[in-house]
């Protein structure tokens, strides 16, 4: 942002008295609640931004030392003054929290500075308390005095005015908003078409059934073959030439692994065998695909149905490193905090059935075929922004169409598994959702 810019904005913020919320919602955006005003400040190394915005809910859960300092030292907290850095682009916010016993002073420095940007916290002498990044170019450590940056070539003091800071600040995340949408919207659809093209690659490699059957065939005659001649074929022989049963010319390779005829033949049998297993099973193969195909095509319509970045960056959260790579048959995304399961198939359903726990909560369209959700709680009440959050993915993942849609939601004590994964449940709720 424009020096100019963060001018007037700071004027706007000295109207504001008290900071009633503060979090960390993105890696780099902060969002403070002053005065049942809810303003954002984005601290990102490509783009620095302060905005407002009406459709914000909570999807990320920050839980580092940072973050744990900045909910101590500022939240429910007074503000003092909050100043502008009269050489840099530096915003200083200073809150008192006043207990029974002590009050406690703090100085909440956002540096929006390009690619050094920064939040800092500071006590009152101005010794480090936590910082939303350490980085290598400046000695950032707790407990020590907060060394200045190099002051910037130039700074755009210009006159600016602003006649409606509120509807400025709206402005400003909108453009930003559509920007981002954009990026995610190709960036993503273009993840999501690799995926189906891998998918699509496997489904097209499947073997037919009809060839797996033709080839157990061919395996098991040879084998009848070698058993109705044993007694011309020495045992060191890799190869048998004769006439089968119809007086048809054929050649026979003997495995090489074979010690004798008759192992050979039991080989064959063998293969024969594995064959008509694979033809009895591959359907449930291409079905699994297909499903996951399924999963993956109303994946893509969320993305291009998404009106804001946060509601697809909900939809590839990122894997935490104890997480396996191994491909599963239901997806996890991660809402505040809390795990929710989606199957992605029967298979998944089932699966989820299992994995979860009694005190979970799970999830299912009221009276429609849908996908199985079940929400990680820990013995934890759901908030209810999560709850809501878990029922629209639950018909997203479930429905074609747009429209409303009422989904049920129990503990999984109450759900009892009968066949596959058909289901009955009791004491249950329900909740509308509405897919746009």
């Amino acid at each position: 942002m424009r020096y100019k810019e963060l001018r007037e904005i700071v004027k706007f913020l000295q109207n504001f008295r008290t900071i009633e919320q503060i979090e960390r919602v993105e890696d780099n955006t902060i969002h403070i609640r002053m005065d049942k005003k809810d303003l954002f400040f984005d601290l990102g190394r490509s783009k620095n931004l302060i905005y407002m915005r009406e459709d914000f809910s909570k999807i990320r859960h920050y839980n580092a030392p940072f973050d744990k300092v900045l909910a101590k030292r500022c939240k429910k907290s007074h503000i003092e003054k909050i100043e502008l850095d009269e050489k840099d682009k530096i915003i200083r916010i200073h809150c008192i929290q006043r207990g029974s016993y002590k009050e406690e002073r703090t100085i909440l420095q956002l540096e929006f500075t390009g690619r050094h940007a920064n939040a800092i916290l500071l006590d009152s002498e101005g010794n480090v308390l936590e910082a939303l990044h350490h980085d290598y170019h400046r000695d950032i450590r707790p407990g020590r005095p907060l060394h200045p940056l190099p002051p910037p070539s130039k700074l755009d003091r210009s006159e600016l005015v602003i006649e409606n800071m509120e509807e400025f600040l709206r402005g400003l995340y909108e453009k930003e908003r559509q920007k981002r949408l954009s990026i995610l919207k190709s960036a993503k659809s273009l993840q999501l078409a690799k995926q189906e093209q891998k998918l699509r690659k496997l489904l097209e490699g499947l073997e037919r059934e009809e060839d797996l059957l033709k080839r157990a065939d061919e395996e098991e005659k040879k084998a009848n073959i070698l058993l109705a001649n044993l007694h011309r074929i020495p045992a060191y022989q890799t190869r048998f030439e004769t006439k089968d049963f119809e007086g048809n010319p054929i050649t026979i390779e003997l495995p090489k692994e074979a010690q004798n005829p008759a192992h050979a033949a039991r080989l064959l049998f063998g293969k024969a065998k594995k064959l008509r297993q694979k033809a009895a099973n591959i359907h449930i193969q291409r079905q699994n695909i297909e499903e996951k195909l399924n999963f993956l095509a109303k994946k893509r319509a969320i993305v291009q149905r998404a009106e804001t970045p946060e509601q697809i960056e909900l939809l590839f959260p990122k894997r935490a490193k104890s997480e396996s790579k191994k491909e599963k048959n239901y997806e996890k995304f991660v809402v505040d905090g809390y795990g929710i399961y989606v199957g992605k198939n029967k298979r998944g359903n089932v699966e989820l059935l299992k994995k979860a726990k009694a005190s979970d909560m799970w999830l299912h369209l009221k009276d429609l075929p849908s996908a199985h959700v079940i929400v990680s709680t820990n013995k934890q009440n759901l908030p209810s922004h999560v709850l809501e959050q878990a029922a629209k993915l639950c018909a997203q993942f479930s429905v074609e169409h747009p429209g409303k849609y009422l989904v049920d939601y129990t503990q999984r004590r109450n759900v009892k598994p009968k066949e596959g994964a058909n289901v009955e449940y009791v004491k249950y709720k329900t909740i509308p959702v509405t897919i746009e």
